[in-house]
């Protein structure tokens, strides 16, 4: 899922520059099969059509990515940045919808918002592409718990089962995870999450282990306070519920505060968060509930208001991409910082516009490729790494 918020704040750049890795090759295929050869850099700018994008997503095994706005859902051509269909057509304005993203079999998931008249709360229907290729809805999806608001799904397009993070909302925002074959609309059990640590005021992040057959889950339950707890990292079992838990990094003056990011390759069992009051990007070996941090560039442990945001792993080139909405002190704008998966620094692509609060990114790992949020509200970047 490539969501953001509903509010977009603006980023004021100014201040010195920092250190930039040399550009690296890359590849991505053209339209006739044949192998291009690209720069490490930004790419075309997709506009959508219809206003505010509300979540997009990308196939990491084709060429084709979906995203939504408040009046309708626009498919794309991801190496080309055109917008190939929008629909459906003419829908009620007391209708809106939000990618939720794409899972296995290039299978997307669409939140519709429906306001009743008379009201301002709006229900919440689940909508398939199956595939997006169709470029239209070919069926629904209805969550085993009635009223729900899927925060997070997977991500996950490597195996049929999708771990599905969701709150009750007539039931006090209650957090419940559960796994789910989108495509055929079946789950398995639902597990009720503890409020004092998985509520949406700690922040949690969430991903899968396809491999353990987990959700991994980074969450703040000091409410990611200065000088507050460590976070936690849990692992949850989607078949038993099972839980297993072990407090995350805690480093700098002020402490980790609220996780940002996470993502995880699912081949190598790594982890990496960001962390916002240290501007720090962890590393975690999750079998041995071991981890490392490293400063991102330019930045020393109180540096909050350089913080990474979102996390995006490639686990076909061992890589994690870290959204840095406010590079080094904004002189090159926003950037993508590229890692190993040790820990080290790859490369820093500079020159996008983020806005804070930026999810992980989209990409298609065999043509190292992928999309991020901005420069404006309504437009999608295209990148290479």
């Amino acid at each position: 899922m490539r969501r953001f918020g509903l509010l977009i704040v603006a980023l004021v750049l100014g201040g010195c520059g920092g250190a930039t890795a040399p550009p690296l090759p890359s590849s991505a295929i053209a339209h006739d099969g044949s192998l291009q050869r690209h720069s490490v850099g930004l790419g075309k700018v997709l506009t959508s059509k219809s206003g505010q994008v509300f979540g997009y997503d990308i196939d990491q095994s084709g060429k084709d990515g979906v995203l939504a706005t408040a009046s309708d859902v626009e498919t794309f051509d991801q190496d080309t940045g055109r917008i190939t269909k929008s629909f459906p057509r003419r829908p009620s304005g007391r209708i809106s919808f939000s990618a939720d993203g794409i899972v296995a079999g290039d299978v997307g998931l669409i939140t519709r918002y429906v306001t009743p008249k008379h009201s301002i709360y709006a229900k919440r229907f689940y909508d398939v592409m199956n595939p997006v290729t169709a470029k239209t809805f070919t069926g629904t999806w209805t969550p085993p718990v009635k009223d729900v608001q899927v925060e997070a799904a997977g991500p996950n397009q490597s195996t049929s089962t999708t771990a599905i993070f969701a709150i009750e909302l007539k039931n006090q925002d209650m957090p419940i995870l559960f796994a789910s074959n989108v495509a055929k609309n079946t789950f398995g059990k639902v597990f009720a999450l503890d409020p004092s640590a998985f509520s949406l005021g700690d922040q949690p992040q969430v991903a899968q282990d396809s491999t353990t057959g987990q959700a991994v889950i980074a969450t703040s339950p000091d409410g990611g306070r200065v000088g507050g707890a460590a976070p936690i990292n849990v692992l949850v079992d989607l078949q038993t519920g099972k839980q297993t838990q072990w407090n995350g990094l805690n480093n700098g003056p002020f402490g980790a505060g609220f996780v940002n990011g996470l993502a995880v390759d699912s081949a190598t069992g790594v982890a990496a968060t960001t962390t916002e009051l240290n501007a720090q990007v962890e590393f975690y070996d999750l079998a041995q509930e071991t981890g490392t941090a490293t400063q991102l560039p330019c930045t020393g442990s109180s540096s909050q208001y350089n913080s990474g945001w979102g996390v995006t792993n490639d686990s076909v080139n061992g890589l994690f991409l870290v959204s840095a909405p406010i590079y080094c002190s904004g002189s090159q704008g926003s950037a993508i910082v590229v890692y190993d998966e040790k820990g080290d620094l790859v490369e820093s692509i500079t020159g996008f516009t983020m806005p804070i609060g930026v999810g992980g990114v989209a990409i298609n790992p065999s043509k190292r490729m992928g999309w991020a949020v901005g420069p404006q509200i309504n437009q999608l970047q295209q990148f290479f790494y």
